[in-house]
């Protein structure tokens, strides 16, 4: 799955304004509803059961097709076998055949249902009396029935559903033998909610027609919404699937349609589709659609939409034709041919994530797909392009080769994150994207990872049981350091000698299912295999930086030559409660270069060593600089002497220094000083040369490493000062631009150029510069008054954040309106105007804003949570959605559920610019008045939140004074 808290480049460069009133960069984040009607009735007098009870013997209420009642709940005890969140051992799946159909008008209730048929065939591994298989809010209209391989029935004693842990339970009559095969034959109703989980509908509007799609989204426990199955990702099985629809809709599934009929139901005729059996594969990566989509491409490729979007528009054709480039691509890259006859790719208008990798049959948020070549950004495009990479690098590393549990899922994400970096790279080779992974994975998750509430990359199997447990993973750490580890793994080894190991491990695997350290193994054969000389066993390095969370510091003193590391935490003052076997020490991969020398490598072990080539003493000016390209995940201090080698330099010629390192160099110094490790006016120092810079990643750094400044002091005295010397600083960046587009007529070529114009111009506008905010208003009342949209994609959102936040209600309502209009039309037009509307000064618009992110016709309720923490980004807006959020917590928790990815986003959006006493205590009570309500996937979110408000009021109280002195004097008259 992609990330669900995907960076999208054109939120981010939004956010670049957004700073001059809270962050750098705003996170664009997915919203997972989990709408909580499991008591509504189904179509035909069915009901949804939730009965449970607490011994196997006792007579149980059966619902059937005319049950009028609801059977009786009673609390199961907590050592029966249905209570346990994971599946006995007993039964085995082998194959599933499924038979949906979805009735996309709303039945007698106002409920949109799917009837649904299901026969699972499985082994019974060890002998058992009981039939235990998941099941989420369907409504059995039959009694299942179970059968031998000889299609004898066996009896059941009635059968039983555990709401708690999602169960369908028959109790039998006589045990099932170890090795012999059987099948359950059910009959349900299940509801399609808006729920954007299991199968759910989703809307949307077209020439003025509301149309409704049925589409699923089984990662990462809902396949068990859709149809009984064995959900967990370790019990792989093949799949024959039918789906029932309306002549005039399309069916779509994981394999190719197999044969199409007919049949008459309810005195109407439907098409029958049905689909060729997958492959062997997990139930999360089961997926079908109906719907009146369109699509463009061939057999083996395909990209649909809405009919307007790829017909009228043709916005899928950039997809289609990186598609096949990145398919080429990793058919290589693996070494395996890819194992589907197609690929079919669609886009959803209601999804809760980036996009989700099911085989055969991937799903992505329109905005993460579709590009148009006259609306959309540079930003948009490279979001495209890598979220494809993304999904297809799972079609093998995933799909084909499957995690067992989800204690493992930064395998797969990390992996995927890291090398949708390398496929992207193929599909756009001039972009140089691959360098971008600094900026957007490894300097990002670190800021996390430095918390004493961060957590290890993997965990023990027994820690991860509830929804609400697997959920939560989907995380930073999860995809941003899995890929940043998996980064400094390869580039340690080599890039052949990994994708030779990485080869070797998928052909034994496929199909089948791994742990972390069938990977270490298969690389370490590798290794071996090529002779290669490794001071230490992969596994004794990597479990290293999987099995513990956070990262070291390496400090390197060149006046004595001493390397030490030590784990480094935000908070000096932060106690480590989390126990490693490791004791916070790695093995770090150093490589480091100096001013009159080449690339070196060296391995660190122990807390300190002596290594002889760092001793610079008697050197002259001859600098060190360790960590090349950021390959290592972990930042580097040095002494103070070298420290001013290394800012001279910058300040003389910045080309000496690569551009990562440049980045680096901020990055480092800003977190050193948060943690207390160097001052802070060291930190501030490495900003002074960014006056002489122009390259895209050492200004985006220090945007990011300001920001912390910004959310500390914009509503203090600190900020006049530090908003002169940004606009200071970013003069000579904006000029340059103007000089190289011709007084901004033209577009750079390279994409990082591209991106630094953008940084230009939001700078510019947000600190001040009048002719880059007379730019702005110019451009966007040109556009309201002739109804004709000059800005280049590019501008567009800073152009239209900046215009907003200047303007009053006229310039907001014209945005709304064309955000309303374009939602149908370009839904990455719309994804800028959305963000924008959050840039108003305005609070009584703002709080406007946060009352339409919960009405699902104004916002979808994908984009509720962007929407409230873009809010919180504007310093009008911050109180706002933070007094919003408390108010509707209990609300939010019913309509987004446990499994929601959505609450942790939503806490660290909207508490993200806590630094006083009186907003710790509101956060301590928050979380003190809503322990009955809880807070799902967003629990260790508040933790994190509570640390780091902790952390910021003590960093304010002692760096607020020193910080004014230093932007005042960095001032030139």
């Amino acid at each position: 799955m992609a990330k669900g808290f995907y960076v999208s480049k054109l939120v981010a460069f939004v956010g670049i304004f957004l700073a001059i009133a809270a962050v750098a960069t705003i996170i664009a984040l997915a919203v997972v509803y989990a709408n909580e009607k499991s008591n509504n009735k189904a179509e035909n007098g069915g009901t949804t059961l939730t009965t449970t009870t607490s011994t196997p013997t006792t007579t149980r209420t059966t619902a059937t097709a005319t049950s009028s009642e609801k059977p009786s709940t009673t609390t199961p005890a907590s050592n029966e076998i249905w209570d346990r969140y994971r599946l006995p051992a007993n039964l085995i799946p082998d194959h599933y055949d499924i038979d949906l159909r979805p009735v996309l008008k709303k039945n007698a209730q106002g409920l949109y249902v799917f009837h649904g048929e299901s026969t699972a065939h499985f082994t019974c591994n060890i002998a058992t009396q009981h039939v235990i298989i998941h099941s989420n809010k369907l409504n059995y209209t039959e009694n299942p029935i179970l059968k031998d391989e000889a299609g004898n029935t066996i009896s059941a004693n009635n059968y039983f559903l555990v709401e708690k842990t999602n169960y369908l339970v028959l109790p039998l009559n006589q045990q099932l033998e170890a090795n012999k095969k059987y099948t359950l034959h059910t009959k349900f109703v299940g509801e399609l909610a808006d729920d954007l989980a299991g199968f759910y509908r989703s809307e949307y509007v077209e020439d003025g027609e509301t149309k409704i799609i049925a589409t699923t989204q089984m990662q990462a426990p809902d396949a068990r919404k859709a149809f009984p199955c064995f959900d967990e990702p370790g019990l792989k099985a093949t799949f024959s699937i039918t789906l029932r629809h309306k002549p005039d809709y399309v069916a779509l599934s994981n394999m190719n349609i197999s044969s199409e009929t007919t049949d008459n139901w309810m005195q109407e005729e439907w098409r029958v589709t049905k689909f060729e059996t997958t492959p062997k594969m997990s139930t999360y990566l089961v997926a079908f659609i109906v719907s009146q989509f369109k699509s463009i491409g061939d057999d083996r490729v395909k990209i649909w939409g809405r009919k307007r979007a790829i017909e009228d528009y043709n916005q899928g054709e950039y997809a289609l034709n990186v598609t096949r480039s990145i398919l080429v691509f990793f058919e290589k890259y693996y070494g395996v041919s890819y194992p589907l006859p197609k690929s079919d790719q669609v886009a959803i208008p209601d999804f809760s994530a980036g996009a989700m990798e099911n085989w055969g049959l991937i799903t992505y948020r329109d905005t993460a797909l579709l590009y148009d070549t006259k609306e959309s950004s540079i930003g948009n495009k490279e979001r495209v392009v890598t979220i494809i990479a993304h999904e297809l690098a799972h079609m093998w590393f995933g799909n084909l080769v499957t995690i067992r549990w989800w204690n493992d899922l930064w395998l797969n994400e990390g992996f995927a994150s890291y090398v949708e970096y390398l496929g992207a790279d193929h599909a756009e080779p001039t972009w140089n994207i691959k360098d971008l992974t600094v900026l957007y994975d490894v300097h990002r998750v670190m800021a996390v990872d430095a918390l004493t509430s961060s957590h290890p990359l993997t965990s023990k199997e027994e820690d991860v049981n509830t929804p609400a447990e697997i959920s939560s993973l989907f995380d930073a750490i999860t995809y941003s350091k899995g890929a940043a580890v998996i980064r400094m793994l390869s580039s340690f080894l080599t890039e052949n000698i990994f994708v030779e190991g990485l080869q070797s491990y998928l052909q034994e695997f496929q199909y089948k299912n791994t742990v972390y350290t069938d990977l270490w193994w298969h690389l370490q054969r590798a290794v071996y295999r090529n002779n290669i000389t490794l001071r230490y066993e992969i596994k004794d390095i990597m479990n290293r930086w999987v099995l513990q969370m956070g990262f070291p510091v390496v400090t390197i003193d060149t006046t004595r030559g001493l390397v030490e590391q030590q784990h480094f935490l935000l908070d000096p003052n932060a106690t480590v409660t989390r126990p490693s076997e490791f004791d916070y020490l790695w093995i770090v991969p150093i490589t480091y270069t100096t001013s009159s020398g080449a690339l070196n490598n060296f391995w660190l072990h122990q807390p300190a060593d002596i290594h002889e080539p760092f001793n610079l003493t008697g050197q002259g000016s001859n600098w060190l600089l360790a960590n090349i390209n950021v390959t290592g995940y972990y930042r580097v201090n040095y002494d103070d002497g070298n420290w001013d080698r290394l800012l001279e330099q910058l300040n003389k010629d910045v080309s000496a220094i690569p551009v990562i390192n440049r980045a680096q160099i901020i990055d480092d110094a800003f977190n050193l000083a948060r943690a207390e490790i160097i001052n802070t006016t060291r930190a501030l120092d490495t900003t002074t040369f960014l006056s002489k810079e122009v390259e895209y990643m050492p200004w985006q750094a220090a945007l990011s490493s300001l920001s912390y400044h910004i959310q500390m002091f914009d509503r203090t005295e600190v900020y006049g000062p530090m908003k002169a010397y940004m606009k200071q600083q970013v003069t000579p960046l904006f000029e340059h631009f103007k000089r190289e587009t011709k007084n901004w007529t033209e577009i750079p070529e390279p994409l990082t150029h591209q991106y630094s114009q953008i940084n230009a111009v939001s700078m510019a506008c947000a600190y001040g510069i009048q002719e880059c905010r007379e730019l702005a208003t110019g451009l966007f009342n040109n556009w309201k008054r002739t109804g004709i949209n000059g800005i280049h994609a590019n501008l567009r959102s800073t152009i239209y954040c900046n215009a907003i936040a200047q303007g009053g209600e006229e310039e907001w309502n014209f945005a709304w309106e064309q955000y309303k209009s374009s939602s149908g039309t370009n839904v990455q037009e719309a994804e800028k105007l959305r963000v924008a509307l959050s840039c108003s000064k305005e609070p009584w618009i703002l709080n406007r804003l946060l009352e339409f992110s919960l009405d699902p016709t104004k916002i979808r309720r994908q984009d509720t949570v962007s929407t409230i923490t873009n809010v919180a980004s504007n310093v009008a807006g911050q109180s706002l959605a933070w007094d919003f959020v408390r108010a509707n917590w209990p609300k939010l928790r019913l309509q987004f559920g446990d499994s929601s990815f959505s609450f942790g986003n939503l806490i660290i959006g909207t508490t993200r610019r806590f630094s006083t006493e009186f907003e710790l205590h509101q956060l301590k009570q928050f979380k003190e008045d809503n322990k009955e309500v809880g807070f799902g996937t967003g629990a260790r979110a508040l933790d994190q939140a509570i640390e780091r408000t902790e952390t910021n009021v003590r960093w304010v109280n002692k760096n607020k004074p020193i910080i004014k002195e230093w932007y005042q004097a960095a001032v030139k008259p």
